[in-house]
């Protein structure tokens, strides 16, 4: 067959460790055989972000504002041990978050369902879907540590000079402080962004802070999005036959565990954070689970939802044999190209990123995967293979499918 022509490129943010490898692995055996890939390349891999000084990260963001679409490898978040082992520059944030700042969006994370694995929480049927504010709180913060005898304060000046203070804490022993914020803007982009999701995919949306903790922060989030909500989408939402309501995150963490799934849970951004993982987790494996940064401009990111596989990596270069999923990282690529394919109208790219998801499902089903799936899967025929001999068998089926 003739490869797949494209129109617009991708923007190609490659990452760090044995997902770097995979990247390739996908690109080589199951992409480039197939379609006439167009890319714009940019190498957020550890070692250039720290000669860049980050600047990639924001090239790369600035590019997916004006393509449209990206699809971003999984990439190191550096600590104290990395600065070591790297010689970074400087301890570098996180370039999701950098990412997520540029283009405004929501993440939104659901699990890959497929036979043989049974989820942790016996009620849930269907796919639960997280979408994590992708802006401010912990991941904007400003901190430092207090001397004992020190006095905290929160000081907002307004653009008179007139200062408006609070006392924090009164620090008799030594601590630490830290400072978050949020825009209503962001918030405001947030909340449409869910709701229209919601509408797209026919779910049922809920929304959970800690407002009566939280009274002005938290309730912030919660009033914008039911001034928002009655404004704009509760006549949408009658019409779809689907709800919108909110609720306090302990008390939605209760109703989760006793649903049967099928919705989507909005958190704020630290919340989605943990949450997603918690999910993908409960549903068998961080590996098997899609994500998507969407910004209220219409801008697409897909990634992969865990780390780098630092273990599998360090048996890599030692010439071992590694047996990693790929699916979340693959499903990164499809997700990619089928909006590509949506966004430029080619059908033939978003059938073929279609193809390829319901290979690599198929092959799970047929009983080959990898270490991660081999111990959860109950299927009574089942074998575990390495890491590249997985693509090459989702590939057998991807060509059957073709």
């Amino acid at each position: 067959m003739d490869k797949i022509k494209m129109k617009t490129p991708l923007v190609e943010m490659d990452g760090d460790e044995m997902t770097r490898v995979i990247w390739k692995m996908i690109k080589d055996i199951l992409l480039t055989p197939y379609i006439d890939l167009k890319t714009e390349y940019y190498d957020l891999g550890l070692k250039h972000r720290d000669e860049t000084n980050d600047q990639i990260t924001i090239d790369a963001a600035e590019a997916t504002k004006k393509y449209g679409v990206a699809v971003k490898c999984a990439t190191i978040t550096p600590n104290a041990a990395r600065m070591k082992e790297y010689n970074l520059h400087k301890m570098w944030k996180s370039p999701n978050g950098t990412i997520r700042a540029i283009l405004d969006g929501t993440v939104f994370r659901a699990p890959i369902l497929v036979k043989g694995i049974t989820p942790y929480i016996p009620t849930w049927k269907k796919p639960i879907t997280i979408a994590r504010h992708a802006y401010g709180d912990l991941y904007k913060n400003v901190e430092m540590t207090v001397p004992a005898g020190s006095k905290a304060e929160l000081v907002v000046t307004d653009k008179d000079g007139k200062e408006k203070r609070q006392t924090i804490h009164e620090f008799k022993d030594s601590g630490v402080i830290q400072g978050q914020h949020n825009l209503d803007p962001s918030i405001t982009s947030f909340a449409h962004a869910c709701f229209n999701y919601a509408l797209t995919t026919k779910q049922d949306l809920w929304f959970a802070s800690k407002d009566t903790i939280s009274k002005i922060y938290d309730h912030r989030f919660k009033d914008i999005f039911q001034e928002i909500y009655e404004k704009e989408y509760a006549k949408k939402f009658q019409a779809a036959g689907i709800t919108y309501f909110y609720t306090l995150i302990d008390d939605a963490v209760a109703r989760v565990i006793r649903s049967q799934g099928g919705y989507i849970w909005a958190c704020k951004n630290y919340d989605g954070d943990v949450m997603s993982d918690m999910i993908a987790t409960a549903f068998g494996s961080l590996a098997m689970m899609t994500s998507v940064l969407v910004s209220p401009t219409g801008v697409y990111e897909y990634e992969a939802a865990h780390g780098t596989v630092q273990r599998h990596y360090y048996k890599y270069l030692k010439g071992e044999t590694t047996s990693t999923n790929s699916v979340a990282t693959l499903f990164a690529w499809t997700g990619a190209l089928k909006k590509r394919g949506e966004l430029d109208h080619l059908p033939s790219l978003t059938e073929f990123g279609s193809k390829l998801e319901k290979a690599a499902i198929q092959t799970i089903e047929d009983g080959v995967m990898t270490g991660d799936m081999y111990q959860l899967s109950t299927l009574k025929k089942k074998r575990k293979v390495d890491t590249e001999t997985f693509l090459k068998e989702i590939n057998v089926r991807l060509q059957t499918l073709l």
